[in-house]
Parts: C-alpha cells; sequence; structure tokens
C-alpha cells in the first residue's frame, strides 16, 4: 500500500498548473504518436500542430501545438527540463501567473511564427515549403521563454549542462539561440526558428506585462531594472543602435498605451513579487553585489603592499601641573583690607 501511495503524494505534490501541463502533453504526443502508427500523421499535423497554410481555418492549434511532440528526443527533453521548472515557477509566481506565462510564451510565439511564413510565401511565392511544408509544435518556445525568466531570477546561478559543461543560467538563452540560428541556417526552420521567436516573447512580457503584487498589496508590471533590459543580453558594441530603436520603440508603445504603466523598479526596491520569491530575489541581489565587488577589487591599482605602516604612537603627554593664581579672590582681598584698616586704626 506504501508502494502505491507514494507516487500518488509525489503527484499530489506537484503545483496544479504544472500537473496538468505535464499530463496534457503526454497525452496529447501519445495521441499523436497513435495517429502516426495508424497512417493518420498528415490529419494529426493540420488538426493538432500549426501548419501555415491551414492554420488559419484551424486556429485552436495556436494552443493545442504545445502539448505534441513529434519525436521522442523533444518528447524526453521536454519532460526532463520543463516540468522541473514550471514547478520552481509556479511556487515563485503562483498558478495563474505561470498559466499566463506558458499561454503568452507559445501561444504568441506561434502566431509570429505563422505571420512569418506567409511573408515568405508572398516573397518567394513558394506554398508547398512555407504554407505547407512546415509545421510548429512542441515546447521550445517555451523551454527558451524558461531560460529567460531564469536569467531574471537567478542570473548568477551555475549550472551543469549534460553532466560535464558549467555555465551560469544568464548564458544559457543565447546560446539556445545560437544553436537555433545555426539550424535555421542550413535549412531546418520550422520547428527551430520559434526558438528565437519564444526569447523575445518572454523577455517582453517579462519585462512590461508580468503582473508582481507587492506586500503592501501594491500591483507592479514587468521588470524595468537595466540588469534585464534588452541591450544587456548583446555585446556592447550593439549597444547604442539598440538603444536608439528599443526607445523609439518604447516611446511609440507608451503613446499608444500597449505598456502598462509600472513605478516599481527592482533596482529601487519597489518591484516587488509574488510571496514567496523574497529567497530568489535575495540571491538575484547578492550575486550582482558580488559582481560589483569583484569588478571593483579587479580595477583598483594600488597594490597591497603599499600602504605606509602605521606610525608608532606617542606617549600621552602629561597634563601640565596647575597652579594657583597670583590674583586674591575678592574675599581674600575684602580680608586683608579690613586688616590693614584695623592696623591703622591702632596706630
Amino acid at each position: 500500500m506504501a508502494v502505491l501511495s507514494s507516487p500518488l503524494v509525489l503527484i499530489q505534490s506537484v503545483p496544479p498548473v504544472t500537473r496538468g501541463f505535464t499530463l496534457a502533453t503526454i497525452l496529447g504526443s501519445g495521441v499523436y504518436a497513435w495517429c502516426w502508427w495508424n497512417g493518420l500523421a498528415l490529419e494529426a499535423a493540420q488538426y493538432l500542430t500549426v501548419v501555415p497554410g491551414s492554420a488559419l481555418f484551424h486556429p485552436w492549434t495556436l494552443v493545442t501545438s504545445m502539448f505534441i511532440e513529434t519525436t521522442l528526443f523533444e518528447f524526453i527533453a521536454s519532460m526532463i527540463f520543463v516540468p522541473a521548472s514550471l514547478k520552481y515557477l509556479e511556487r515563485l509566481w503562483g498558478s495563474i501567473e505561470t498559466l499566463k506565462f506558458i499561454i503568452v510564451s507559445i501561444g504568441f510565439s506561434n502566431i509570429i511564427a505563422f505571420g512569418f511564413n506567409w511573408i515568405e510565401f508572398v516573397a518567394t511565392k513558394n506554398a508547398d515549403l512555407f504554407l505547407y511544408g512546415m509545421q510548429y509544435r512542441g515546447q521550445m518556445a517555451l523551454q527558451t521563454a524558461i531560460l529567460v525568466a531564469f536569467t531574471q531570477i537567478i542570473p548568477e546561478h551555475q549550472v551543469q549542462v549534460f553532466g560535464f559543461i558549467r555555465a551560469r543560467v544568464k548564458t544559457l538563452p543565447m546560446a539556445y539561440l545560437t544553436v537555433s540560428t545555426v539550424l535555421c541556417f542550413i535549412g531546418f526552420q520550422a520547428p527551430w526558428i520559434i526558438i528565437q521567436f519564444g526569447w523575445f516573447v518572454g523577455w517582453i512580457y517579462l519585462r512590461f506585462y508580468k503582473k508582481n503584487t507587492g506586500e503592501g498589496g501594491v500591483d507592479t508590471y514587468g521588470d524595468r531594472s537595466e540588469t534585464f533590459s534588452l541591450v544587456s543580453w548583446f555585446p556592447p558594441f550593439m549597444h547604442k543602435p539598440l538603444t536608439l530603436l528599443g526607445n523609439l520603440v518604447f516611446n511609440l508603445a507608451t503613446r499608444f498605451h500597449l505598456i502598462p504603466s509600472s513605478s516599481g523598479d527592482l533596482e529601487s526596491g519597489a518591484y516587488a513579487q509574488v510571496p514567496g520569491s523574497a529567497r530568489a530575489e535575495a540571491e538575484r541581489r547578492r550575486a550582482m553585489a558580488l559582481k560589483a565587488l569583484d569588478q571593483r577589487l579587479a580595477n583598483s591599482t594600488s597594490p597591497l603592499g603599499s600602504q605606509s605602516p602605521a606610525s608608532p604612537a606617542l606617549p600621552p603627554r602629561a597634563p601640565p601641573p596647575t597652579t594657583s593664581g597670583s590674583n586674591p579672590s575678592p574675599i581674600e582681598r575684602q580680608k586683608s583690607g579690613d586688616s590693614d584698616a584695623s592696623d591703622m586704626g591702632k596706630s
């Protein structure tokens, strides 16, 4: 009985959104595998995944495609990384914010991929390739968005990739984007390009739209700190043009009220997440403080032994002896005057 109850206890300990999303992924991938085994892979792709040529008539695929992993490698990779990551984020953010993060990251990435393929079709007139020869599915966009979230929360934390490669969390999103870019250049656009869309959508949502409730019940949106800005993802020589472009887009979006106003800033202490994030936030601030301290120590040019030794302490000087003043007090002068007067009277 204890053996049977252990898996149930383990499943019940998983937060509800993570548990439901994982079970839906197993079920959806299983249905697609059954269709493929029975020769119905083409029909399953049109009704379950995003095929740009048919998604216009099957809009639900923009959401259902997140539960479909078509290869065993993709399914195993998603089952290893996504449930554990969502469990961490759900306990940090809460179920509602985690669910919104999943839907936004995958849904909007699929919409961008759908529009991008139609642009390619208009430019090349190749419908067989760009409208019906590609399908977008799975959780690659969500994986990238999760890495962006970890970069926001614990950027300096070190992890081991494949058991032997040590890397900081903040370097993982761009490494994943590099893999996506290389595969796209050699001809594997679908579904690998969706990694880039997932990174961009995830950053925009966490930067401007994610709702954060402070201790006093004050709601703020996004993370406007400099450490999470767009230019922080790119090398220094790209900062100036990206800053100009980003400021232009931000001003236009603000003018048309596309971005919620937020007075909070993480660096000033006004930015706050849902209850339970204090430990992660403290770790992030500690890591940034240690990094700043290391930079200051590295930039210091004074050697350790250049300081002059302290001079020996001189013995304290004895205070000068106090002497009574030569001027008599008024009482003494009065007594002296009386004595003189009596002497004069006697004489």
